[in-house]
């Protein structure tokens, strides 16, 4: 429900506020006062396009604020915003600079004018002189439908979300597909140069730089052994031979001195460590040998194992780990296409539970279309019009994915003929504004008096406030009476906000706002008021009979006002 509307330098406005209550808010006043002004304020807040004329002459912009009631789907939306709720009421202001530039807030913080559209349905339906803010398109021709049946898509909803979810999931592995080729191709290309290099243990590049070390020098070190093992063994004056001979003296002298005994243990010690020296010099010329051949090959197998550490890791345990990681990821990766080949048999029984649920809807929403049609054209012609109406549900997608939805795959859509001979045609092509707002109010009072099934089943309502701009146009007596109490109807299950040339309308508000021009300072202002009971005697009696005001008028109008209030 619209609690408040605030509006400042806005138009002929310099401020005024508008404290709307529950029912039926007609607001009326002489021509030219400014009574569409209000509803298209309403309708910028809703997300409308703005235009720097609308701020008064002589300001820097124009501020435009309301407070209506929160509803669950409101706060949904601010919080999918990043928008902090505010209680039970949601505030919107908009500023108009006459530069052109302007800011939104909602709930006092910084917003978008997409942010006002997205909770313009959850917040109010206008119908406008100038235009339809929230267009009666296809969501709302179904959701009127829906409500006035007792519909509920919920079945369909449920196996849409589930048949969307796998769809995603499918999606996002098909949508993959390339980028998982390209790297199943790199870790196999990965995998094999590993594999293929047969790597012993973590240190065999360790164990191969010191053989290559060996054989890149092998001369020098045949010729240091063999110098060595002379010097040591075979020389004439060799260092065994010079132990030996002095080995021998000290044996002399510890046969008569005992004290010489450990030295000669110690000279024959050093002999046989001479000679275990001598002999493994000996050994080592035999495999020193020059080997280009082996050299050559101990080369290679260190670039191999050299480019693996480079590209894998820095030491061969980390391209082994590597090595490890990748069959894991390539196990993994062959396992997708069993994955994707059971999604894809979830997605067709899936579908196939959403059709089946989306052609009961489909067939319940025929039903109900032949119903609201006939209600619907008994309720236009009550409000001086001669039309035909119809109301036509087409199977839009059952053959095409692409059209599924939550709320089934229907296109409902509404079909009038205004005058005797002319074509049925789309209802919001009617050009009239005021004829397209008194359909909108004969089809909600047919939703409100044929639809109770809806709201008793707890449906998702449609906005909590409607407002109606030109609805009297062209009608005038009894059908301005039927409009009337059209309205009055439709007020008692939703807010209604309405602007008015006809005393049998006004009569039956439960709020009744005048909207009067003032002339101050040499400057014209628009205000608006809500009236007392006394003045609203007058004001009707006034629309009744023009400025003068008569007793017979006066009159007239306590009785339309107490005939009103047995409605």
């Amino acid at each position: 429900m619209l609690l408040e509307l605030r509006a400042e330098n806005y138009a002929v406005m310099d401020h005024a506020v508008a404290v709307f209550g529950p029912g039926l808010n007609l607001l009326t006043g002489e021509t030219g006062a400014g009574k569409s002004i209000l509803i298209d304020a309403l309708a910028l807040l809703l997300g409308g396009k703005a235009s720097c004329d609308v701020v008064r002459f002589g300001a820097e912009r124009a501020v435009l604020g309301c407070v209506f009631e929160s509803t669950p789907g409101a706060e949904e939306i601010l919080e999918a915003n990043g928008i902090d709720p505010e209680g039970d009421e949601i505030l919107l202001r908009r500023e108009i600079a006459s530069s052109g530039k302007g800011r939104v807030f909602v709930n006092n913080q910084p917003a978008t004018v997409g942010v006002l559209r997205l909770l313009a349905p959850e917040l109010a339906l206008v119908h406008a002189q100038s235009e339809t803010l929230v267009a009666f398109d296809g969501a709302q021709r179904q959701l009127l439908l829906d409500r006035f049946a007792g519909i509920s898509s919920e079945e369909v909803r449920a196996a849409y979300t589930q048949w969307r979810d796998r769809q995603e999931k499918i999606e996002a592995l098909r949508g993959q597909e390339q980028d998982r080729l390209r790297l199943l191709d790199l870790w196999s290309f990965q995998s094999r140069e590993i594999t293929m290099a047969e790597i012993q243990n973590p240190d065999e590049d360790q164990r191969l730089e010191a053989e290559k070390r060996v054989l890149a020098n092998s001369e020098r070190l045949y010729t240091s052994a063999v110098a060595a093992r002379e010097l040591l063994y075979e020389a004439e004056v060799s260092v065994e031979a010079l132990l030996g001979g002095a080995l021998r003296h000290v044996e002399d002298l510890a046969r008569f001195d005992e004290s010489f005994r450990e030295t000669a243990q110690q000279l024959a010690a050093a002999k046989a460590s001479v000679e275990d020296a001598a002999a493994a010099l000996r050994d080592f010329e035999g495999r020193v040998a020059a080997s280009p051949e082996r050299l050559v090959e101990i080369e290679d197998r260190l670039a191999v194992l050299e480019r693996l550490k480079r590209k894998y890791g820095g030491t061969l345990a980390e391209v082994m780990e590597f090595a490890q990681d990748l069959a894991a990821k390539l196990e993994e990766m062959e396992s997708r296409d069993a994955r994707l080949a059971e999604l894809e048999r979830e997605l067709a029984a899936l579908a196939a539970r959403y059709i089946e649920a989306a052609e009961r809807l489909t067939a319940d929403r025929r039903a109900a279309a032949a119903r609201l049609a006939k209600a619907g054209q008994r309720q236009i012609n009550d409000l001086a019009m001669q039309a035909r109406f119809e109301v036509e549900v087409a199977d839009a997608g059952r053959e095409n994915p692409r059209e599924w939805t939550a709320s089934g795959w229907d296109r409902v859509e509404y079909r009038i003929a205004t005058n005797p001979g002319e074509p049925l045609r789309p209802l919001t092509e009617i050009a009239s504004g005021g004829e397209m707002s008194r359909v909108m109010l004969a089809l909600k009072v047919s939703v409100e008096a044929g639809g109770g099934a809806g709201l008793r089943r707890g449906r998702t309502a449609l906005p909590r406030t409607l407002i109606f701009d030109e609805i009297d146009i062209g009608i005038g007596g009894r059908a301005a009476e039927a409009v009337g109490q059209k309205l009055k109807t439709l007020s008692r299950s939703q807010q209604v906000i309405c602007i008015t040339h006809l005393p049998q309308i006004a009569a039956f508000a439960d709020q009744h706002f005048l909207i009067e021009k003032i002339e101050r300072a040499g400057r014209t202002h628009t205000g608006i008021r809500q009236m007392t009971p006394e003045e609203r005697v007058e004001e009707i009696a006034r629309m009744l009979s023009g400025a003068s005001l008569t007793e017979t008028s006066l009159r007239h109008a306590e009785q339309m006002l107490k005939a009103s209030r047995v409605v």
